[in-house]
């Protein structure tokens, strides 16, 4: 019998929205269609304003589409099967597919934090050091700064998938999330090196979005005490105000992922890290390229420019 229990599963079963009613099903289908249709249309509106307007080929807006593609690549890493799941009734995934999931979305995931990272010492640069800014945020630089974040991403995404599907997984199959996630994947292993693995999964990716967010506020404190020293209020408003939308959009990002990954784990906490998991994965991509637009005058003023000039070519 024991070894009856300890054959391998060969696919799971994701029951990540089997607690909501069914009549609540097609509406919250809706609501993250509308809202995953949406990011990727801001993400390409800021790819595509950036790539169109000469005067926004700067490191800033390098990062910024680099930022928009991890997202775009988030997103369709998730979402399109979250959406199928609330209109299917067949809920299976094979394990290989579970391993793919896993290995995008923490890839990506992990890519824009580093990403974001990239900004915070790109601003930090413009304001501390402008006159050396030409020399550190060279196009080589830039270019490698962006490559070693993906890099990262990649190896974040292998280095967590490897060690959870190394473990095996001996049934039952039913995964308590939306997705193939790491705490619900864990209950479903047999073996006596799973507090090993839960340790160290959860070791390595709270010291890189800790490392992440501490170099980045090591950033902002440099920069709030360059920004103090300029002698007029509106250099000081002027010269923090490029900071904004990043710093909005850490503190989004920063604010769910440590919710999901700092929460001490509890007997509810798989529902918990189920809704938490809906919120981060759909809200935080929706709302990025919004604080961007809305945040960054020389973006929106752009967008403005370039999508205006198509509609009335004759007021160009």
């Amino acid at each position: 019998m024991q070894k009856a229990n300890f054959s391998a599963v060969t696919e799971f079963i994701l029951l990540g929205f089997s607690t909501f009613p069914q009549q609540l099903l097609p509406a919250i289908f809706l609501l993250i269609l509308l809202m995953y249709l949406f990011t990727l249309l801001g993400n390409l509106l800021i790819m595509g304003t950036v790539w169109s307007e000469r005067s926004l080929h700067t490191p800033m807006y390098l990062f910024l589409c680099a930022l928009s593609v991890s997202e775009i690549l988030y997103t369709f890493a998730v979402i399109p099967r979250m959406l199928a799941d609330l209109l299917s009734t067949d809920h299976s995934i094979s394990s290989v597919a579970c391993a793919g999931q896993m290995f995008f979305s923490f890839t990506f995931g992990f890519t824009h934090s580093f990403l974001l990272t990239v900004m915070g010492y790109d601003r930090y640069v413009a304001i501390c050091h402008p006159l050396r800014y030409s020399v550190l945020m060279s196009p080589r630089g830039c270019a490698c700064l962006v490559a070693w974040s993906w890099a990262g991403g990649s190896v974040m995404g292998l280095v967590v998938t490897t060690a959870i599907f190394h473990l095996t997984f001996c049934g039952p199959n039913e995964i308590h999330h939306f997705a193939c996630h790491v705490p619900p994947l864990l209950k479903l292993a047999c073996g006596t090196d799973i507090p090993v693995v839960a340790k160290s999964v959860g070791l390595v990716c709270i010291s890189a979005l800790l490392g992440c967010c501490l170099l980045i506020i090591l950033s902002y404190a440099f920069i709030v005490a360059a920004v103090l020293q300029i002698p007029s209020v509106e250099g000081r408003h002027k010269s923090f105000s490029t900071c904004v939308s990043h710093l909005t959009v850490v503190v989004v990002h920063y604010g769910f992922a440590s919710v999901i990954y700092l929460q001490p784990r509890g007997p509810q906490s798989l529902e918990a890290d189920a809704l938490m998991g809906t919120t981060y994965t759909v809200l935080t991509p929706f709302l990025s390229p919004i604080i961007f637009s809305l945040r960054n005058k020389q973006l929106k003023d752009a967008m403005k420019k370039t999508f205006l000039s198509k509609l009335h070519p004759e007021k160009r």
